[in-house]
C-alpha cells in the first residue's frame, strides 16, 4: 500500500523522491506516527510535500489511496460506541432544517442598519447560550444571528461553512485555498479563446535572427553571408486578473483553475490577485496569508499603468450590502463601500470585463449580480467559451 501511495503521488506530479519515501518508511519503523491514520497523514505530508502549492493534490491522493481506513478503527462490526461520538457530530444533530413553506414565513429584519442595530442590542442584553429560538444569538433557530439555523438575512456566528448562503456578514475565521496554476486542461478551447486577446509587437533591440530575410539577402549578395536581425516578438498585452475565492466560489474551483492555468500560459505580462465577493481596500496573492500580506488596492492603481486589461472572475453572488454599504463586507468592517473601490479601478483601467461562472439564465434572480453588471456597464460575460470569446473581443477594442 505504501509503494502504491508513492507512485500515485508521482503520477499526480508531486515531486516525491525515493529518498523521501525511504525516510517515511524509516519514520514508520521507528513508530513516529503511532497507529492512527491522522498521525500517518501528518507525518507523510511533512516528509513528502516540500511546496505548499502541492498540498491540495497530496490530500486528494491520500484520500484515494487510504479511503476506508477510518471505518476500520471502530468497534466490532464497524460500530462506534456512543461515548466516542465527536462533539461536533452531536452538535450537527441539532441543526435546523426547514421546509420551503416554513422558510417563506420567516421575515428579515428589514435592512442593513436595522440588522446591525439589533445585533448591537442583542450583544448587550444576552446573558448566555441560546438554541432554537427566533430572537437571541444562538444555534438551530430562526434568529438573524447565530449558526445552523435559517434566516433570509442574518449574521453568521460560529458555524463552519455556508449552508443557505443568506449571511450578510460572517464572524468566523475562514481559510481559503490558492487556485492551482498547474491544472491540465481537459481541452485547449479556453486557451484558444484567450488567444483572441494576444497581440504581438516588434519592439526592443534587434537581437533575433530573421532567417528568411537572411537567406534572401545572402542570395542577393552573390552568396556572401548577410545576416539580418529583427526585434524579438513580445506579447504586448498586459493583464490584471482579479479572482474571487471562497464561499460560493467553491462550487466553481475546477473551472477557475482551468482559466487561471490557461491565462498564465498565454499572457507574458500577467498580474493576478485574489479577493472575496467584492473589491475593497486590500487584495492579496496568497490565500494562506491573506490577513497578513495584503496589497492595498490603491497601490495596485499606482503600480500598474492604465494600459493593463482588467479581468474580474467571480460569481458576484453576495449580499447587496457588500456592494452598497460601508461595513457591508462579509468578513471585515470596510470603511468604504465595495462599489467605490470598483469604480476607482474602472476609472483607471478602461478596458475591463467581469467573467461570471454562474449560468447566465440565473443572473436575474440574484440582486448583487445585477448591481455588479450595472457597475461594469454591462460588461459581464458568462464563463463559457462563447462568453470568453465575447469578453476578449470587448477587451481588444
Amino acid at each position: 500500500m505504501f509503494s502504491t501511495f508513492f507512485f500515485q503521488l508521482r503520477q499526480a506530479r508531486i515531486p516525491v523522491t525515493l529518498r523521501e519515501y525511504l525516510a517515511l518508511m524509516e519514520a514508520m519503523s521507528a513508530h513516529v506516527a503511532g497507529y492512527s491514520v491522522e498521525d500517518f497523514y501528518h507525518l507523510s505530508r511533512t516528509i513528502l510535500v516540500k511546496d505548499e502549492r502541492n498540498l491540495d493534490r497530496f490530500d486528494i491522493v491520500f484520500g484515494q489511496v487510504f479511503k476506508g481506513l477510518e471505518g476500520a478503527a471502530g468497534g466490532e462490526g464497524g460500530e462506534v460506541a456512543a461515548r466516542d461520538l465527536p462533539e461536533e457530530w452531536l452538535r450537527k444533530l441539532a441543526e435546523r432544517h426547514l421546509t420551503d413553506e416554513e422558510k417563506a414565513q420567516i421575515r428579515a429584519l428589514g435592512g442593513w442598519e436595522k440588522l446591525m442595530e439589533t445585533l448591537a442590542q442583542r450583544l448587550k442584553e444576552q446573558q448566555g447560550r441560546h438554541q432554537g429560538g427566533s430572537k437571541w444569538i444562538g444555534t438551530a433557530g430562526t434568529s438573524p444571528f447565530g449558526a445552523y439555523g435559517y434566516n433570509p438575512e442574518g449574521v453568521r456566528i460560529g458555524q463552519e461553512g455556508s449552508r443557505h448562503r443568506r449571511a450578510v456578514k460572517v464572524w468566523d475565521r475562514r481559510e481559503f485555498r490558492n487556485l492551482d496554476d498547474t491544472v491540465e486542461l481537459g481541452t485547449r478551447n479556453i486557451k484558444v479563446a484567450l488567444r483572441r486577446l494576444r497581440k504581438f509587437a516588434r519592439t526592443g533591440a534587434a537581437e533575433v535572427l530573421d532567417l528568411p530575410d537572411t537567406i534572401r539577402a545572402t542570395a542577393a549578395n552573390a552568396g556572401h553571408l548577410d545576416l539580418k536581425l529583427r526585434p524579438e516578438r513580445h506579447n504586448a498585452v498586459k493583464v490584471l486578473l482579479f479572482l474571487d475565492v471562497g464561499g460560493s466560489m467553491d462550487d466553481h474551483i475546477r473551472l477557475c483553475e482551468e482559466l487561471f492555468s490557461a491565462a498564465k500560459g498565454e499572457f507574458k505580462h500577467l498580474e493576478y490577485f485574489y479577493f472575496h465577493n467584492c473589491i475593497y481596500e486590500g487584495v492579496w496573492k496568497d490565500n494562506r496569508r491573506r490577513r497578513t500580506e495584503q496589497m492595498a488596492t490603491v497601490d495596485v492603481l499606482h503600480t500598474y499603468p492604465a494600459d493593463y486589461k482588467l479581468i474580474f472572475v467571480g460569481d458576484a453572488s453576495m449580499s447587496p450590502y457588500e456592494i452598497t454599504h460601508p461595513g457591508g463586507a462579509v468578513e471585515h468592517w470596510n470603511a468604504e463601500a465595495g462599489q467605490v473601490w470598483l469604480r476607482r479601478l474602472l476609472d483607471v483601467y478602461r478596458r475591463a470585463i467581469w467573467l461570471n461562472p454562474v449560468s447566465e439564465g440565473h443572473w436575474p434572480y440574484t440582486a448583487s449580480i445585477g448591481l455588479i453588471k450595472n457597475l461594469m456597464e454591462g460588461r459581464m460575460y458568462p464563463l463559457t467559451l462563447q462568453g470568453l470569446e465575447a469578453g476578449m473581443r470587448e477587451l481588444s477594442h
